[in-house]
């Protein structure tokens, strides 16, 4: 139990006592560092309650828990503000009973808690990964393993977008102009070769509509009335009918394009524990679509499309199924949720990672799922993030300019390795070593870098930037781990003995209140869904053991007992910044 769990029951209890009052809440905040104290209690908020001067209200709290709680040994009131002094003794009995957890934060699941699935990555087969791609899957990733360690039962999953009018571009693309090759043939990873004739496509879509605008027609009409484009329609009708050629190409430049995507999930360090395909659930999706237009949730126009009316709710008319009978987005994500449930009936809440130019999306899909009648539609949650700019400018799959997972994850080893070249760190090292420590620093800078804002808010990614052993990055926590595995080798007494009790430093305090708080964090990182939280108090944590190190010898100290003392607290600070990483997806080196 932290310090504020256990003065939160204990405050309560005073105002109980005292004024025959009960508390909802305390409210905390750290001392200031002018006045003596290692916690402070905010009186005002009482106020509801409890009424009086809130001077005199401190004084009496103050009073109470001096007298009750062994582990208060002074106060001071400031105006509004109770600041308590804690006993050396509570910090280090509290460290005793964490320094040898390997998992100090962690929550187990109970296996019959509900499940909570959470969606990412979700690619369309027409395209390789790219730097927005790699946001979504470092972010869906994150979420997951932080609900794991907060004590969810976690599933993570993706709905691969396997069909629809993109795909057919690609294919019939290829089926033009690519003269029989493959990725065996020309050396290329697939989903790079099928997003060739993707931006292909587009290529030649642009042609044409110059073609026709030259012949006299307007540009709507002459996008719409583009013969390749035309051919696609075609192609994508012949797929739902299960025209057999059509479904055997589809089928071959898909598989190539999974291929490809697991090469790229292996090197960003992401996995998934189930996949969907919107070619299966695109039907389940038409069935319930067929059910709902039996109940009054949809109807349907003259021209035969299927449409929901959402206008009582603030929002639009929404269609779900098109004239032609074909499926759109919304038929898929509905069968797709649906399937989830039936798969995995202990999932109680579903979480997509999608950015939020989609908000609109979720907003109608959840409010559909309502209206079909399903209990679990009130927890799901679209975990909308901002989009990733880079200082070039915004990027356009069709168009060929993005900016390549593959592509982006090799260059950061690159740079990693120029920076630590240039930083003379690495002697010693094998080039075997030193490739695995580039790869390491470069993934480590690109996911910190990426998770450590919002997920509400857009980023310039700066790749340069992001590879700094100074400041708020990833390398320079991996450095801060990294040195404090040179302390901990260096370490030439037994330090595995029972924690010596010693008069505590004031660094060494604020370093053990920072360690107090990560179960706490994580906690908070889970509502949130905010993996930024977690790479925030990393940093934090980080700090706070750098300020510990500059005014503290560890192995210089005179007294065993203090080296001991020193050496267990910041292997335990190695270990939380491991664990932290590692609900980051982030890896540590053991030298740097």
């Amino acid at each position: 139990m932290s310090i504020q769990e256990s003065l939160t029951q204990h405050v309560k209890q005073a105002v109980k006592s005292i004024y025959n009052a009960e508390l909802e809440a305390v409210e905390f905040q750290s001392t200031r560092k002018e006045f003596e104290g290692d916690i402070t209690v905010v009186v005002f908020p009482m106020l509801r309650v409890v009424k009086g001067n809130p001077v005199q209200i401190g004084e009496a709290i103050g009073a109470y828990l001096l007298k009750e709680v062994e582990a208060v040994t002074g106060y001071n009131v400031v105006k509004g503000f109770l600041n308590i002094v804690i006993a050396d003794t509570y910090y280090q009995n509290w460290f005793n009973s964490i320094k040898s957890d390997d998992t100090f934060g962690y929550v187990t699941p109970s296996e019959d808690d509900k499940a909570i699935m959470v969606e990412y990555s979700s690619p369309n087969t027409n395209k390789p990964l790219h730097l927005g791609h790699i946001r979504n899957n470092l972010l869906g990733y994150s979420v997951a393993e932080i609900l794991k360690a907060s004590g969810k039962n976690v599933y993570k999953t993706q709905i691969i977008n396997d069909r629809g009018i993109h795909i057919c571009k690609s294919m019939l693309a290829w089926k033009r102009f690519g003269d029989g090759e493959t990725p065996e043939s020309t050396g290329l990873k697939g989903d790079k070769l099928v997003g060739n004739y993707y931006v292909k496509f587009d290529q030649e879509y642009k042609k044409e509509i110059e073609a026709l605008k030259a012949e006299g027609l307007s540009e709507d009409d002459a996008k719409k009335q583009a013969p390749i484009l035309l051919a696609a329609q075609d192609m994508l009708l012949k797929w739902e009918a299960g025209d057999e050629d059509v479904v055997s190409l589809w089928k071959t430049m898909n598989q190539w394009v999974y291929d490809g995507f697991e090469v790229s999930y292996k090197n960003l360090g992401v996995d998934f524990d189930c996949y969907y395909y919107e070619s299966d659930t695109y039907l389940l999706g038409k069935e319930f679509v067929a059910e709902g237009l039996k109940t009054g949730v949809f109807f349907k126009k003259e021209d035969g499309s299927v449409w929901c009316d959402l206008t009582d709710e603030g929002l639009d008319e929404k269609i779900v199924l098109r004239s032609d009978g074909t499926a759109v987005y919304m038929t898929q994500d509905i069968g797709t949720a649906i399937q989830r449930i039936k798969d995995y009936p202990n999932v109680g809440g579903l979480v997509y990672t999608v950015g939020n130019e989609q908000d609109y999306h979720f907003k109608v899909l959840f409010l559909i799922l309502q209206k079909l009648g399903f209990e679990w539609s009130k927890n799901l949650f679209h975990l909308s993030y901002g989009m990733v700019d880079l200082p070039s400018g915004k990027m356009k799959s069709r168009e060929g300019t993005v900016v390549d997972a593959d592509d982006l994850i090799s260059e950061m080893a690159e740079t990693a390795g120029e920076i630590s070249e240039d930083l003379g760190k690495l002697d010693g090292y094998s080039q075997d070593e030193k490739n695995i420590l580039y790869s390491t620093i470069g993934l480590g800078a690109l996911k910190y870098y990426i998770l450590k804002v919002d997920p509400k808010k857009r980023i310039l990614f700066d790749p340069k930037e992001s590879i700094d052993f100074q400041g708020n990055t990833g390398p320079f926590i991996q450095y801060t781990y990294a040195r404090i595995q040179s302390i901990i080798r260096k370490a030439d007494f037994d330090y595995t003995v029972e924690t010596p009790k010693i008069e505590l430093h004031e660094k060494e305090k604020s370093l053990l209140k920072q360690l107090q708080l990560f179960p706490e964090t994580i906690q908070l990182a889970a509502v949130q869904y905010s993996p930024a939280i977690i790479a925030n108090y990393t940093y934090d944590l980080v700090k706070e053991f750098n300020s510990f190190y500059q005014n503290v010898s560890i192995l210089g100290a005179d007294d065993l007992n203090e080296k001991i003392f020193r050496v267990q607290l910041a292997q335990a600070v190695s270990t939380t910044i491991k664990n932290a990483f590692s609900l980051l997806g982030i890896q540590v080196p053991e030298r740097m």
